[in-house]
């Protein structure tokens, strides 16, 4: 690993606690919510509209990206995101849509 690299939890290790509290924060819930509908694409994270300081946000990715929720690249630009749903779907089957959906129906 190089300086600066970002880190990323391997598939074997991503853990559900982990996830479930990432995902107890509304606007990271609607950050992986947006890259559920295009799961294959990438997207800036500036891109996303979070109510939130540039501190925070910087946090936000960095606890969904510890979380195993989603890869993080920097392009030394910026820094893209991409949700793991393959992972996610083989290790917790289901678990993406279910918190998805509760999200929408409250």
């Amino acid at each position: 690993m190089t300086a600066g690299e970002l880190v990323h939890p391997r598939a074997e290790e991503l853990q559900v606690g982990p996830i479930l509290l990432a995902l107890a924060d509304a606007n990271r819930r609607r950050v992986v919510a947006q890259l559920a509908e295009r799961p294959d694409e990438e997207r800036l994270c500036a891109s996303f509209d979070l109510p939130v300081a540039k501190s925070s946000r910087t946090r936000h990715w960095r606890v969904l990206r510890e979380a195993g929720l989603v890869y993080q690249r920097d392009a030394g630009n910026g820094l893209y995101i991409r949700l793991r749903k393959e992972d996610l779907d083989r290790r917790f089957p289901g678990l993406i849509q279910a918190v998805i959906a509760a999200g929408q129906a409250s």
